[in-house]
């Protein structure tokens, strides 16, 4: 059964979270980056430049990978189109949104004077040499990065000459690759990354039918990885992750859009050698230096350039297409890992004001973390506003303004609760309008005033609590699916309007079914700390706080004394409430020398580590 959520996500809207604060900062740089910046490169191929009001003296220029001598210059553009195009549907800011079509119209300008189809910032001849087995670098990936950018300002926010500026380009690829034979093309895709224009292809497909747009898509299958994984062989060990990732989108997207279950069987075989068979790090990403690690094997590869940010996000909308498929909520823990480990601890961090712990004489504020290093004594290397570019900043943007995409999902029988982020749904369901609110439960209460919530609650909360408001215009039945997270510690408790409701387990599902009309259910999910050891080096582990790495602050390996099985022998919660809030500091207990944890979400500039050896203790004697 596939799961109706991408027709969900036009409803769906974050409430108040750092979620949504992350969602706010990704807008707030959107508009803060200039449109003539933007362009640029567009004006540049089209000959166009005589455009712009400002002086080239004085224009804002982009450095790194989007500067105008960069062979993949304009790529972010793309990136920014499809960011901003969700952004702007869920938010409806007017603003973002004139921003977003002017840009579109600009481009399409570009593709008038260009003449024949071609809207993109490099020149044609990057991919008639490429045909020629000449090295350029990847300029089929920033094609693809357009065309995204261009379908999804069609799909978000209803700009209808962003699609017709698509199928242009898509004249052009198909005669370019008319003659392209089998061999010659498969060549190309080893020289340099084609992005997901397969997928792109298919999108393109499922909306206009035109058999030219299917066609494409099959030209830019790339069997020589597709059919050794079909047939279940390790073809990805050493290779670089994220030219993969995408390829194995555009086959989801083509079972989707054709039914063929030979494309259904390739996205399995990927996930089962990349995740399964392969294992992860306790973040739940994976990769050192931008390449798969060995089936099981990540001692030796924790460094300072672990867990690519592309790679990341890219590995959730794979989870999400399976998701769909199977309702197996193995891939919804994994995207919640992920998004807890990877697109918070890489994206948009800002010290608090209060928080002392950060060294002021750094930066307070970093845009993007490429890797998120693993190694003992590690740091993040922060990207800037407008100077580096990377691949990961084009992704930074999209997955900010995609938290609400993996909240809820449709099934034919009624809701899926996927991920426990502050969000509000608003549906049919049966024919019947329904709104839910999902919320975290107040587990802090006021430190200003009398109240039972704070001075019944002497320690920090040994689970976290959601609540759930259920509006009906009119009484319907249907059942609500609440995941059953993999962290937790002990049996959910759920209450419906007050009362405890038993519930059915399956699938990784707590399973309600009733009449539903005007409810509020609370949900309780027991958490703890729990030990995540290293595949190939069982007793070096990490530690996490439910979903969440904790990560210790000392700039070098540590020796740890306690039991794996009882992570409570050697950390507890430390410094545990902050005016209001319950925070999630910890440190070590029973250990020669003492030192502090946070969240990896949570830290900046401070040196970390997030692995320790652990030599095991009974009654104080080492074993």
């Amino acid at each position: 059964m596939t799961l109706a959520n991408q027709s969900q996500i036009r409803n769906v809207k974050l409430l108040n979270s750092e979620k949504s604060v992350k969602r706010d900062r990704d807008m707030e740089y959107l508009m803060e980056l200039k449109t003539e910046s933007l362009l640029f490169p567009y004006y540049t191929e089209a000959g166009l430049n005589g455009l712009l009001n400002t002086r080239m003296a004085d224009m804002p220029l982009h450095d790194g990978w989007d500067n105008p001598l960069c062979q993949i210059r304009g790529t972010f553009t793309g990136h920014w189109l499809s960011a901003a195009a969700r952004l702007y549907q869920e938010t409806g800011d007017m603003q973002l949104k004139t921003k977003a079509d002017y840009i579109v119209q600009e481009i399409g300008k570009c593709q008038e004077r260009n003449g024949n189809g071609w809207a993109f910032p490099i020149p044609e001849k990057y991919l008639y040499g490429l045909r020629r087995g000449l090295h350029f670098w990847a300029p089929q990936y920033v094609c693809h990065k357009v065309m995204m950018g261009l379908l999804d300002m069609y799909l978000y926010a209803d700009n209808e000459r962003a699609l017709e500026i698509v199928k242009g380009c898509a004249e052009w690829f198909y005669a370019f690759s008319q003659d392209i034979d089998r061999e010659t093309m498969s060549n190309m895709m080893d020289m340099e990354e084609t992005g997901g224009i397969m997928e792109l292809w298919a999108d393109l497909y499922q909306i206009t039918g035109d058999q030219k747009h299917l066609e494409l898509m099959r030209r830019y299958e790339r069997p020589r990885l597709t059919e050794p994984v079909l047939r279940g062989e390790d073809v990805l060990t050493n290779m670089h992750a994220n030219t993969t990732i995408p390829e194995i989108h555009g086959c989801a997207r083509a079972y989707e859009v054709t039914g063929e279950e030979r494309y259904r069987k390739i996205v399995e075989n990927y996930w089962d050698l990349a995740v399964t068979r392969r294992g992860t790090f306790a973040t739940g990403g994976q990769t050192d230096g931008e390449v798969w690690t060995g089936m099981q094997k990540q001692a030796s590869r924790l460094s300072a350039l672990n867990q690519e940010h592309c790679t990341v996000y890219n590995m959730i909308r794979l989870a999400d297409y399976l998701f769909r498929w199977t309702s197996d909520a193995k891939y919804l823990d994994y995207i919640e890992r992920n998004i807890e480990n990877g697109l918070m601890a890489q994206g948009f961090w800002k010290a608090e004001h209060r928080n002392m712990a950060e060294d002021h004489l750094l930066p307070s504020e970093g845009v993007l973390s490429y890797f998120l290093p693993l190694a003992a004594g590690s740091r993040k290397n922060w990207g800037t506003r407008t100077q580096d570019f990377w691949c990961c900043h084009c992704t930074l943007v999209q997955a900010n303004a995609k938290y609400r995409e993996f909240v809820f999902y449709q099934s034919l029988d009624g809701l899926i609760i996927g991920q426990f982020i502050p969000a509000v749904l608003q549906t049919d369901l049966k024919g019947i309008p329904v709104e839910i609110r999902q919320e975290e439960a107040d587990q802090g209460g006021s430190y200003m005033k009398i109240n039972e919530t704070a001075n019944h609650q002497e320690e920090k909360p040994d689970h976290k609590e959601m609540q759930y408001q259920i509006t009906a215009k009119e009484p319907v039945s249907f059942r609500i699916r609440i995941r059953m997270p993999w962290w937790l510690k002990g049996e959910m408790e759920i209450s419906v309007n007050g009362e405890k409701t038993e519930y059915q387990k399956e699938n990784g599902f707590a399973v309600i079914e009733r009449e539903w009309y005007q409810d509020e259910i609370r949900v309780k999910l027991p958490k703890g700390i729990t030990c995540y050891p290293l595949a190939d080096e069982k007793n070096t582990v990490a530690f996490l706080d439910g979903p969440v790495v904790l990560a210790g602050l000392v700039a070098e390996e540590r020796r740890l004394y306690g039991d794996i099985g009882h992570p409570e022998t050697m950390i507890k919660p430390h410094h545990e409430r902050q005016w209001s809030e319950w925070t999630s500091m910890y440190r070590t207990v029973n250990q020669m020398r003492g030192f502090y944890f946070k969240p990896i979400k949570d830290i900046g500039n401070q040196e970390y580590t997030v692995y320790f050896p652990v030599e095991k203790r009974e009654n104080g004697e080492r074993v």
